[in-house]
């Protein structure tokens, strides 16, 4: 997720009105937990701040992993807090929420998802609805079912830990599972939607997700010659200025000014305090607080992290001419992001001079700058 990561936690990102961490907790309230904890590491005071001791009613704790050594070191760090059959989560996921209490009312039991390249992933062998084994990435794969990172174990799977170490020096919480497989009738329990979100393009994607529960509310300021088409929500303390277009799904938050002129597609996130200038136009984008693209610009497809300023007629390519998916540059290897159409990822604090042109899949680091005119192919 870097560089939207740089400054905020993975988990802490926003998607629609709240942290993606926030719509793990209220599934986690809808399959019924009673207690709730939550493992934090880097950034873990924003964490604390943002939830408190209590959430939906339920009371928080924490438990720190200082070191992050894997999923199984992280019901460790947990482990004090555990009495009895526990639920897991990842916390930069989205889940069906009507699955995961259903996982929680068959447990022992682990959430599976059919995928149409199952040897990307860790496969589940089931036998008459009982979990045999897992195996990892395998190139003849038993089912099509894939473990998508949601758990019930018996309050005694804590005596399994910790487990050793991986090839990969870290401590997989898949042994825990295996172990509890040994142990136990373990159910697979189908979600009909899951999705793993961390990567920019999958933010846009759990963005769009979100955002299908959108229900029309406009209770900012709202000019005379606008139009708000479908599921727009406009935020008290928001301002949507004349002559806009907003086609929903569409949520312009607190504080946000869109406007005047401007022409805004959902899915869509208008951010706290950010701004959507005069003859703007932005498509299936999030800017998060305080990004600003103010004057005669395109943004589409793209993610703008906080404090981005994008100067005046600056354009961001979201499409290749072969039609082919765009590709984006992640840890030095170039990884296709599946999507025929895809912006750009600013990080926080990045710059544009003005008549900018960005490519499609460049990604600008934190308190990037780019030269007035500047044609922008590769990351900066």
């Amino acid at each position: 997720m870097r560089p939207l990561s740089d400054e905020i936690p993975k988990p802490m990102l926003p998607v629609g009105d709240r942290p993606l961490v926030e719509h793990v907790l209220d599934t986690a309230v809808e399959a019924g937990a009673e207690e709730l904890v939550v493992v934090v590491g880097y950034g873990g005071d924003r964490v604390r701040d943002h939830f408190g001791d209590r959430f939906r009613g339920r009371p928080v704790e924490y438990a720190v992993q200082e070191r992050q050594r894997g999923t199984a070191h992280a019901i460790e760090a947990a482990a004090e807090h555990l009495d009895g059959p526990f639920l897991v989560l990842n916390g930069d996921s989205l889940y069906d929420s009507a699955a995961v209490a259903e996982l929680v009312a068959e447990g022992p039991s682990v959430a599976a998802y059919s995928a149409e390249n199952p040897s990307n992933y860790g496969v589940l062998d089931v036998e008459e609805e009982v979990v045999t084994g897992i195996v990892e990435k395998p190139d003849s794969p038993p089912t099509d079912l894939v473990n998508a990172g949601a758990y019930v174990f018996p309050g005694h799977a804590l005596d399994w830990l910790p487990v050793p170490e991986s090839e990969r020096g870290e401590h997989e919480i898949t042994d825990v599972l295996a172990r509890t497989v040994e142990e136990c009738e373990v159910t697979p329990v189908a979600l009909d939607r899951w999705m793993d979100v961390g990567r920019p393009w999958e933010l846009l994607e759990a963005t769009s997700w979100v955002l299908e529960n959108l229900d029309r509310n406009v209770a900012g300021e709202v000019a005379d010659g606008t139009r708000l088409d479908g599921d727009v929500v406009v935020e008290s303390g928001a301002t949507v200025g004349p002559g806009v277009v907003v086609e929903g799904p569409v949520l312009v938050r607190s504080g946000a000014e869109v406007g005047p002129n401007a022409y805004v597609r959902g899915p869509t996130v208008v951010g706290p305090d950010a701004e959507v200038g005069h003859g703007v136009e932005v498509k299936r984008s999030v800017l998060m607080a305080g990004a600003s693209a103010s004057h005669l610009s395109y943004v589409g497809d793209s993610v703008l992290a906080p404090d981005v300023n994008f100067g005046a007629g600056t354009t961001v390519a979201n499409l290749r001419h072969d039609d082919e998916p765009v590709h984006v540059t992640v840890k030095g290897e170039r990884v296709s992001t599946g999507r025929r159409k895809f912006g750009v990822v600013a990080g926080p604090g990045a710059k544009t001079g003005i008549d900018t042109c960005l490519n499609a899949g460049v990604t600008l680091s934190a308190e990037a700058r780019t030269d007035p005119g500047e044609v922008v192919t590769r990351d900066r």
